[in-house]
């Protein structure tokens, strides 16, 4: 018969050893308020989370995604030797960056700068225009939709859309020269991606720079929602419809969308 093993008992000082490891009750509560502020701190003055409510951002941004957006990139930075700017990076509205903005219905939107103060923008057939050269734009996504001469070849000189806002319209054609648009100082001119689908600079008119507020960074989560654009939905886009339990928490959101940065 086999001895059985003996498992030497711990030593005083092993004993002390174990008892430095475990902190105290108001150790473990001030570690947690810690990380509380901390959470705080970072939902307050540097993210926030975003819901994308439609489709206009196709493919880029789906109905049901979740984001965490940057509050900080875009805000005044009190000069070059401040402190804010020291602590965190600031950066200037560019070309191509998704930004999301103040605007009075919604009070939120997200689309993709296209046109900076200065820019000539042109759209011909739906192909954007900027100074003379066309925009190389692997993100656009042309659904199928009605045909909108004023949509798809802007700027008009005849009002052709009930949709489009009465004083931009007045306004855009001040801003016309030799068939361009002109973007002035301090403004900036969005388009969504899906564009066909997309109600953006060419309805209702130019952001100013104040109302910039903020630049997505990633996706956190995405629920499984339908579009109602998107004929060919990706592969992860789909609503599944089996009644098993395996198919349908694997069809309840976009997994594959998790942790995705965006740009």
């Amino acid at each position: 018969m086999s001895t059985p093993t003996q498992v030497a008992a711990p030593t005083p000082s092993q004993i002390s050893l174990l008892r430095l490891h475990l902190p105290t009750v108001p150790e473990a509560f001030a570690s947690l308020l810690r990380t509380v502020v901390i959470a705080l701190f970072l939902l307050t003055f540097v993210l926030q989370p975003f819901l994308i409510p439609s489709e206009s951002m196709e493919h880029t941004l789906l109905v049901g995604d979740f984001l965490l957006v940057n509050k900080q990139i875009f805000a005044p930075d009190g000069g070059p030797n401040s402190l804010s700017r020291l602590i965190l990076p600031y950066r200037d509205v560019q070309r191509g960056d998704i930004v999301v903005f103040h605007h009075p219905d919604p009070p939120l939107l997200v689309k993709r700068v296209v046109g900076v103060p200065g820019d000539h923008i042109r759209i011909e057939d739906g192909r954007v225009t900027v100074n003379g050269v066309a925009l190389n734009e692997p993100y656009a996504a042309f659904e199928p939709a009605a045909a909108n001469p004023f949509r798809d070849n802007f700027p008009a000189t005849v009002y052709t859309d009930p949709n489009i806002n009465p004083d931009w319209w007045r306004q855009m054609q001040k801003l016309i020269q030799n068939g361009e648009l002109v973007v002035p100082a301090g403004h900036y001119f969005m388009l969504g991606d899906n564009r066909n689908h997309s109600s953006d600079s060419r309805f209702w008119g130019l952001v100013p720079r104040q109302a910039i507020v903020a630049r997505p960074l990633v996706i956190y989560f995405s629920l499984t929602r339908p579009s109602t654009t998107d004929v060919q939905q990706a592969a992860d886009d789909r609503l599944k419809h089996d009644r098993e339990l395996s198919a349908r928490l694997a069809g309840f959101a976009r997994w594959r969308r998790i942790f995705q940065i965006v740009h």
